[in-house]
């Protein structure tokens, strides 16, 4: 239980001389608002960060990629907007430090109203029933497009350490069948040579990464598809490597998802990241979408082999340049 010693089971006498001697912590349960005081400013910007979103990711079953923060979602901003990479839906998260009420029950609800095919996360501190119940009706009655889950976080302290707790509360009826059929559906059906292809290609690039110990690029499980992303330490915007098999393109890019701002700031630095980088970069506003990109491309494609592992070189110097140069400007329009 928490806030109790786990005790050993007694031993005799002549047992004791040769056992270690364990210094055994007590698990306590430590009061949510002592380490995030305010959700908007504290707790949402933490959640977001790559290495706590693949908590809660793991916690649902969900590869979680975070494409913003406060979006607007009809009349209602979602705290985190976020994609699942195994299907490219939607997935909104919102967030209460305390228990659950109404007002935010409704917000789902307009949020689920408001887009066709998405997964809803309700992260609190604490669940009342008839708001589980509620959960667990919509699971009920809505189709296999719409998932609802509710998740409660807690924090466990263990002597000096802290680590947050993410236990499901309420998930879709079936949900470990559908995931195991989704992705048995993706392996069977839904991917072909070139994907496949990409897919042994990103494997590649994700072991020569993980063999340089030091670099900044995150290790993301790589997916039969024709883009690989790395986050950069900040919500709204990663860094992507990217193969165009028609136009025989490699492209290593700053992809920003929908915060014109964002391109315009840095756009105003271009000669001095530019030249950082040492290389001329394709500004891309994108004015009709909502993303906007900079990128770096060159010639290749995938067809032989044996110059994967140039292309992966490549790509990892590219990346590593971006990460570096882009990371702390990023970080000083959001301060």
């Amino acid at each position: 239980m928490l806030g109790e010693s786990v005790l050993s089971p007694p031993v005799s006498p002549d047992m004791m001389s040769p056992m270690k001697k364990f210094d055994l912590k007590k698990i306590e349960k430590v009061e949510i608002r002592n380490i995030w005081e305010n959700e908007g400013t504290e707790f949402t910007p933490w959640l977001a960060k790559e290495e706590n979103i693949e908590l809660l990711g793991s916690a649902i079953g969900i590869d979680l990629v975070v494409e913003a923060q406060e979006k607007d979602v009809g009349p209602f901003r979602a705290d985190i907007l976020c994609k699942d990479e195994a299907n490219g839906n939607w997935v909104l998260i919102e967030n209460q430090l305390e228990k659950t009420d109404h007002k935010h029950l409704g917000q789902l609800l307009t949020y689920a109203t408001g887009l066709n095919a998405v997964t809803i996360i309700w992260v609190a501190a604490k669940f009342n029933e008839e708001h589980r119940a509620a959960l667990d009706w919509l699971n009920k009655i809505t189709g296999e497009d719409y998932n609802f889950f509710g998740v409660q976080i807690e924090v466990l302290k263990i002597g000096e350490s802290m680590a947050p707790k993410f236990d499901l509360i309420s998930k879709p009826n079936n949900w470990s069948k559908r995931v195991s059929s989704a992705a048995q559906k993706i392996q069977r059906e839904e991917v072909g040579e070139t994907a496949l292809t990409q897919l042994a290609f990103w494997d590649k690039l994700v072991k020569k990464i993980d063999e340089k110990k030091d670099s900044p690029l995150s290790k993301r499980k790589p997916r039969p598809q024709h883009w690989h992303t790395f986050a950069i330490g900040v919500s709204g915007a990663h860094i992507g490597a990217v193969i165009n098999s028609k136009q025989d393109r490699m492209v290593s890019e700053l992809y920003i998802v929908n915060d014109k701002s964002i391109f315009e700031n840095l756009e105003k630095q271009k000669d001095s990241i530019e030249k950082e980088l040492g290389e001329k970069l394709d500004w891309q506003l994108l004015p009709s979408r909502a993303a906007s990109r900079i990128k770096l491309a060159k010639s290749g494609s995938l067809d032989n082999e044996k110059e994967w592992d140039n292309h992966a070189e490549w790509f990892i110097e590219k990346l590593e340049k971006f990460y570096f140069t882009f990371s702390k400007r990023l970080k000083n329009l959001e301060d």
